[in-house]
């Protein structure tokens, strides 16, 4: 059987909820709001595949540099390059300082 080349490939841990965690999400983590300029962990939510960004990114901290209709526009560091990234506010945490 050929080997599949997908955007999701390799990532069978990464994209997978605990026991205790199945089933879906709460309403609260559609419902938050980010205000630009707001750094933002993004936690990707397994169980939410729309607005879901690159598995690449998980763990990974940004910057809210606008929105796009409910989802949110991202600045990453990748690297030494600067990506942007648009997510929904069910993958994303606002960061504690």
């Amino acid at each position: 059987m050929a080997t599949s080349h997908g955007e999701k490939h390799g990532t069978r841990y990464k994209l997978k909820k605990t026991t205790r965690e199945r089933g879906l999400s709460p309403i609260s983590k559609a419902i938050q709001e980010f205000d630009t300029g707001q750094m933002v962990h993004i936690d990707i939510d397994p169980s939410i595949q729309k607005g879901m960004p690159h598995a690449r990114f998980q763990g990974k901290t940004g910057k809210v540099i606008g929105q796009r209709g409910r989802a949110y526009l991202l600045q990453i560091r990748d690297g030494n390059a600067t990506k942007e990234l648009i997510s929904l506010p069910q993958h994303l945490k606002p960061q504690k300082y």
